[in-house]
């Protein structure tokens, strides 16, 4: 089942969406918004089941489904808390600043709480008011949560997953070092992160969807032309279930957070640093990762951040090359 948020006030309009995002059926009458749907996630999940295979068979009423009408399917949250899951991002970062790779990184997830009081609907454009910022995309894999109890076990974690989804969490690189020397982590360096059009229930991603990673190519367009086809369930060191129960420890979570994965990041054949697609290789996820990598080879990054009119494009696809979240495309705007 694949849910979207149509324009309409601060929290959208909830429609179910067909597996081919070709059309949509509104879902009003059985939940206003994907927040109500979630609140309500044991009562109102077999209505909006009947009303996604009532779609699939042309049953009732559908109208045309473009992924522009849509905001985020969550256009604000309770909860936005991502993680950083791919260790080896984190380690090319710190490799390129020669900076220690604490081996507890490898044990104990990193975790940051974002700004959710407002999210970029996949079309929107990224506002920018100083290209000195450093702006970056980061293309993850997000899940949305019903409610979580404190303390919860793996199963638990994993069983509390509702929808699984993409994200460009939007960076300001050149603010991030400012603000960790702080000691109180991200706040001026986060703005706000972008959806794709659509969430999906895990059982309706098949075998890509394995309980706890989502698997298949992350694809990552930059101005037209590939940047990143990194594979989402390679080199993910903490599944999405440890995230939860992580982010679970010490207090519960409400129904509709939103856990992202972190920059999904890939290894290279050799265990060092991946290579760019242009040469082979699966490429990056993010600018910051390319930098670092020519920062490795080269001694100095030679790629620059993001720029007013710059495009990027974040989508997934399923073994028939059919969109499965429908895609991310923004413009930067000055």
């Amino acid at each position: 089942m694949k849910l979207a948020s149509l324009k309409s006030g601060r929290d959208g309009r909830l429609v179910v969406v067909s597996d081919d995002l070709a059309w949509y059926t509104d879902a009003g009458h059985i939940a206003p918004t994907l927040q109500f749907a979630l609140d309500q996630w044991d009562a109102v999940e077999p209505a909006l089941r009947n009303l996604a295979t009532d779609l699939s068979h042309e049953a009732i009423p559908m109208m045309r489904f473009h992924e522009r009408e849509a905001m985020a399917p969550l256009p604000r949250a309770y909860q936005w808390a991502d993680g950083s899951a791919y260790v080896n991002h984190v380690a090319l970062v710190r490799q390129a600043r020669a900076a220690d790779m604490p081996d507890s990184f490898w044990h104990d997830p990193l975790m940051y709480q974002g700004g959710s009081d407002g999210f970029l609907g996949p079309r929107d454009p990224i506002p920018l008011a100083d290209e000195s910022w450093g702006c970056d995309m980061e293309a993850e894999v997000v899940v949305v949560t019903g409610d979580v109890p404190q303390g919860v076990s793996l199963d638990g974690a994993r069983a509390a997953i509702r929808l699984v989804g993409l994200t460009n969490d939007v960076s300001l690189r050149n603010l991030i070092p400012g603000e960790l020397a702080k000691g109180f982590g991200f706040f001026q360096s986060k703005p706000a992160s972008a959806f794709s059009p659509v969430f999906v229930t895990p059982d309706a991603l098949g075998p890509r969807w394995d309980g706890a990673k989502l698997h298949g190519a992350l694809c990552v367009d930059f101005n037209g032309k590939p940047l990143g086809r990194a594979d989402a369930g390679i080199d993910m060191t903490f599944d999405f279930g440890q995230l939860i129960a992580h982010a679970a420890k010490t207090r519960a979570l409400g129904a509709g957070t939103i856990i992202g994965s972190g920059t999904v990041s890939n290894r290279g054949p050799d265990g060092g640093p991946g290579k760019p697609i242009s040469d082979g290789g699966l490429g990056y996820s993010c600018l910051a990762e390319v930098r670092t990598v020519e920062t490795i080879l080269h001694g100095t990054p030679e790629t620059p951040f993001m720029k007013a009119g710059d495009t990027v494009r974040i989508w997934m696809e399923d073994d028939k090359h059919h969109s499965l979240f429908g895609a991310i495309e923004q413009t930067v705007s000055g």
